[in-house]
């Protein structure tokens, strides 16, 4: 059974409304999937206490930062045992700019996401992170434009 079978109507009204805008206040979001604020707030503490809800962050435009240049970085492991594994994921942990790994079955054994400033940073992240983790290949992707961009999940919210 998955997370989203063990909540109800509610709760799922509850986690899709935060996805959308985690800034609604409680009553506004009591408001928006039935319910009064006591028992509306105690669902989202139960739902952060389950680890549904991981955390709540506001979202913003990466270029009226100054951190214009978002590039897909595909890594090719050198081995695939623990001790690699530990030691790659303790280094990219130290490189704020990678705002997003993952780890992917097939030829590319890494994706990162990356956002910079410029290509003089980018090239400026990408010797310290080939210096700082052995691999086998680096592949960079530079993004043009985001085309769609969210972490609103796909989740059920109707009557089942």
């Amino acid at each position: 059974m998955t997370a989203t079978t063990e909540l109800d109507l509610i709760d799922r009204k509850i986690v899709a409304s935060l996805m959308e805008d985690a800034s609604l206040s409680v009553a506004r979001l009591a408001e928006r999937v039935g319910l009064s604020q006591t028992p509306c707030w105690k669902r989202i503490q139960k739902l952060e206490s389950r680890g549904i809800i991981t955390g709540r962050v506001a979202r913003v435009d990466p270029a009226k930062l100054g951190l214009g240049l978002t590039v897909f970085v595909a890594i090719e492991a050198t081995d695939h045992s623990s001790e690699w594994r530990d030691d790659f994921n303790s280094q990219i942990a130290r490189h704020p700019e990678i705002v997003e790994a993952y780890r992917l079955a097939g030829p590319t054994d890494y994706l990162l996401r990356v956002v910079v400033k410029d290509m003089g940073a980018f090239d400026e992240f990408y010797r310290r992170l080939t210096n700082s983790v052995n691999v086998r290949n680096v592949t960079s992707h530079f993004a043009m434009e985001p085309v769609k961009d969210t972490k609103v999940l796909p989740i059920d919210t109707m009557n089942r």
